[in-house]
């Protein structure tokens, strides 16, 4: 009982880790805050909208960017390219 209870301790930390800060890379680079050199940042995306495609109301057509916010200084860094988590 004792081992399950760790076990369960385990995954529940490991998961909390997966859903928070992480680092990243990208074409085989770590990344790091310009700002304040930390590694660890929270995900997300942006559109990349375009006035023509507004004009047409076909914003959902547009390209996303990958954003980094920073855990530290909560800078922000844009990706054209693809991230991916350790």
């Amino acid at each position: 009982m004792q081992k399950r209870r760790g076990l369960l301790k385990l995954f529940v930390k490991k998961f909390k880790e997966s859903m928070g800060p992480g680092r990243y890379h990208s074409n085989g680079l770590s990344i790091t805050c310009v700002h304040c050199r930390h590694d660890k940042f929270e995900h997300g995306y942006a559109q990349l909208n375009t006035s023509l495609m507004t004009f047409l109301n076909l914003d959902f057509a547009n390209k996303s960017a990958s954003i980094l916010t920073c855990e530290r200084c909560g800078y922000i860094q844009w990706f054209n390219k693809e991230v991916k988590r350790y």
